[in-house]
């Protein structure tokens, strides 16, 4: 049984840091690309990051280009989003999730095959 359980969302002020985790089980994670998702109240889920099997390639939304990295560790089985300078917007549910591919990475949500449970993030001023 797959499981991704996400960790390490709180309240902070803006300007703040935050390191998301994102510990996954029952999966050959090496095989996975992985990703990073936020869904505010009364909007859609977004696309925050993603990452590919070895760590060589990353992708990021504009929103949080040079504010916000991704990183893994497959021995670990983790995933990160280390998120710098956070704003008022950046208020959301994260939530990370894993694609069966060694290909290309997407940022598309609906091509992921599995998701966590999410993380509340709330950044106040």
């Amino acid at each position: 049984q797959v499981q991704l359980v996400e960790s390490g969302g709180g309240l902070v002020q803006t300007g703040d840091s935050l390191r998301l985790s994102c510990a996954a089980s029952g999966l050959t994670f090496s095989n996975y690309a992985m990703g990073w998702f936020r869904q505010a109240p009364a909007k859609e889920r977004e696309f925050v990051a993603t990452i590919n099997w070895s760590g060589g390639y990353t992708d990021y939304a504009d929103s949080v280009k040079g504010r916000f990295t991704i990183s893994r560790d497959n021995a670990k089985k983790t995933v990160y989003l280390q998120m710098n300078s956070l704003k008022l917007e950046d208020t959301a549910v994260y939530y990370c999730a894993a694609r069966e591919t060694t290909a290309v990475v997407t940022s598309v949500p609906r091509r992921y095959d599995y998701w966590g449970q999410g993380t509340q993030v709330t950044v106040s001023s």
